[in-house]
């Protein structure tokens, strides 16, 4: 593995290809680069400037004339971001993404986006994956659908179970990996969803580096041969009162999901867990776009064993971002509790640039209920690069420390929560 002070140095050039859809415009001259970022002054009013994107930059820097466009433009989509971006992590050191973003209005209410997020990662490790998530919202019925799948070719590292594994606690491991999450939610009341859905995990070609050592035991007392199944049914609530999932400025989401892994549905054995999902986001101060948010993630194992691969663990929620700091799979156990907290700031008043700064904290317990003996902290900062002004698309890039030495480069395609 390479050094964690090597990422800096390793980090490469962002090359960004847009696709965005063209929409009608009000758009204002402006002369000189210079000009057209301080267009924004943080002397005037925000929301009485015109907000740009990267297409608008583009645009001006290319002496292009785009379709005009408008923040007032009434469509309803697809308003469409795709991004190619070269950069370094811990986990799968130099990597090669292509990133998406795809809103749009599914209800005659359009009070809601849709939102399909699809990421494809190549590393210098040999690693390839797929993830595709997706959000729809219908009105008429009032369903809401929720999809999680990915596809992993993946050798990397684990680090065991617990609160205090290090960095030196690492044993490599190789395994490909099929998620298929799909949900469905009735609209019960106003923003409150109840539903139901199937979840499939599925491991196999798992392989580990040494058959001896303190992390190969661990794994042994979770995982039997060298494959894994885990598939079950899951009970759902939901509640969401955000515009825009994508990039919250108010409101709050919770959600609650209940799943069983049943025998009869193909898993190996049978187990029980719960998450809970919790964000609230406010404006701060309130008449101004920046944003305070908090996040708290928990993912509980009921009752029964879950494989090693399927346990609770730092980076491997629903969208992959928990634990800023640290690598994904760097905190491993039966269950996990996780809080977050973030500040979104304006750097330029129409949008374009902006900024974060961010702390979180976890804890594992073997057993519910427990004491949180011990809690492992993240940190950092990044900068936000407006990609499509109309669903608020922003290219998030991150740089997250934890202890220990840990530390890593971090990037989203919407924001982390």
């Amino acid at each position: 593995m390479h050094h964690p002070g090597r990422l800096i140095k390793s980090l490469q050039v962002y090359a960004m290809a847009i696709l965005l859809m063209s929409m009608p415009l009000e758009a204002k001259p402006v002369t000189g680069m210079a000009n057209y970022l301080r267009d924004d002054s943080l002397n005037h009013a925000q929301q009485n400037v015109n907000q740009k994107d990267v297409q608008d930059l583009l645009g001006h820097m290319l002496h292009i004339k785009f379709k005009p466009d408008s923040l007032k433009y009434n469509g309803n989509g697809p308003f469409l971001s795709v991004v190619p971006v070269v950069g370094y992590s811990l986990q799968s050191g130099l990597t090669g993404a292509l990133t998406s973003s795809t809103s749009f209005y599914t209800s005659t209410k359009r009070d809601k986006f849709s939102n399909i997020l699809a990421n494809l990662y190549y590393s210098e490790y040999h690693q390839i994956w797929f993830v595709a998530n997706s959000n729809i919202f219908l009105d008429k019925p009032a369903i809401h659908f929720f999809g999680d799948w990915r596809y992993y070719n993946f050798p990397t590292n684990t680090f065991g179970i617990g609160n205090h594994t290090t960095l030196n606690d690492v044993l490599a491991i190789d395994y490909s990996y099929v998620r298929f999450y799909q949900h469905a939610f009735l609209e019960i009341f106003d923003n409150v969803f109840a539903g139901v859905g199937y979840n499939l995990d599925h491991h196999w070609n798992i392989r580990e580096a040494s058959d001896s050592g303190r992390v190969y035991t661990e794994i042994q007392k979770f995982q039997k041969g060298t494959s894994s199944v885990s598939s079950g049914v899951s009970l759902n609530f939901l509640y969401d009162n955000r515009k825009n999932s994508v990039n919250s400025d108010q409101g709050s989401y919770a959600s609650v999901q209940y799943r069983t892994n049943l025998v009869f549905l193909g898993s190996d054995n049978n187990w029980q867990s719960m998450v809970v999902d919790l964000r609230h986001y406010v404006k701060f101060p309130y008449s101004t776009k920046n944003v305070l948010a908090f996040w708290s993630y928990s993912n509980l194992t009921l009752n029964g064993t879950p494989p090693y691969l399927d346990l609770p663990s730092i980076g491997w929620d629903d969208y992959s971002n928990t634990g800023r700091g640290y690598v994904p799979g760097r905190y491993t156990g039966r269950n996990l509790f996780y809080v977050e907290s973030e500040y979104r700031f304006g750097v330029t008043r129409n949008g374009l640039l902006g900024g974060v700064v961010f702390g979180n904290a976890e804890s594992l317990l073997r057993r519910i209920p427990g004491s949180l003996k011990t809690i492992n902290p993240g940190y950092g900062l990044g900068t936000r690069i407006k990609l499509n002004k109309f669903s608020s698309t922003n290219l998030a890039i991150d740089y997250g420390f934890g202890i220990g030495g840990s530390r890593g480069l971090f990037f989203n395609l919407g924001e982390v929560f």
